[in-house]
């Protein structure tokens, strides 16, 4: 539904193939640059919780913008599940306050988007024992009795795909959106070639 009703705002120059991949999560991370007690902001943080026993970090989570942040002992901040760039560099400066708030000495430091997942639907569906006997085993590994997609890894830009013969795809170890468009519109032509063709009503 969603690649219908934005089809006609497609920049066919930035996404010849017409497809636009969508943003599922972003994966940053932040350094507070100070040691911190976490048990303490366990206790007086809302939205956090630490089973020690079970994870070495807090975890603690935003309904704006929605995210979760694992939060190290050593000050490091992973946050995830944010949908765009600045709504996940948002969050990030969103728990360093909170931690600020609980009297920690918390900056702002080295902060870097570290993987982006995308994914679409190439609308057709593609073979995939074909398309694997005719690449590289450098690039791609397809065995359907232990995952039913083809791990596709591309060099330029370095990033992953996870190929379903559905038609779907996920594209994942970028740094940056555009990396991920670009990786789609490097592989979609490969893609294309091998088609099941299929008639569609």
């Amino acid at each position: 539904m969603d690649d219908q009703d934005t089809e006609s705002s497609i920049d066919l120059n930035k996404h010849p193939s017409g497809i636009v991949p969508k943003i599922q999560n972003i994966v940053s991370t932040v350094n507070l640059d100070c040691k911190l007690n976490l048990k303490q902001i366990a206790l007086k943080a809302r939205n956090a919780e630490y089973n020690p026993r079970r994870f070495a970090a807090v975890i603690m989570r935003l309904k704006d913008p929605k995210t979760t942040a694992l939060i190290f002992q050593s000050g490091k901040l992973v946050i995830t599940g944010a949908k765009t760039e600045a709504l996940s560099k948002l969050a990030a400066r969103k728990y360093a306050r909170v931690v600020q708030k609980l009297g920690f000495p918390a900056k702002f430091m080295n902060f870097k988007i570290q993987n982006i997942v995308t994914s679409c639907d190439v609308n057709f569906l593609i073979r995939l024992e074909t398309l694997q006997y005719h690449n590289s085993p450098n690039y791609c590994a397809y065995d359907p009795e232990i995952f039913p997609g083809m791990i596709y890894k591309m060099k330029k830009p370095l990033i992953t795909m996870l190929i379903f013969s559905s038609g779907k795809v996920v594209i994942t170890g970028a740094k940056a959106v555009g990396d991920a468009y670009t990786a789609f519109e490097n592989i979609y032509p490969l893609l294309k070639e091998f088609n099941k063709v299929v008639q569609k009503m």
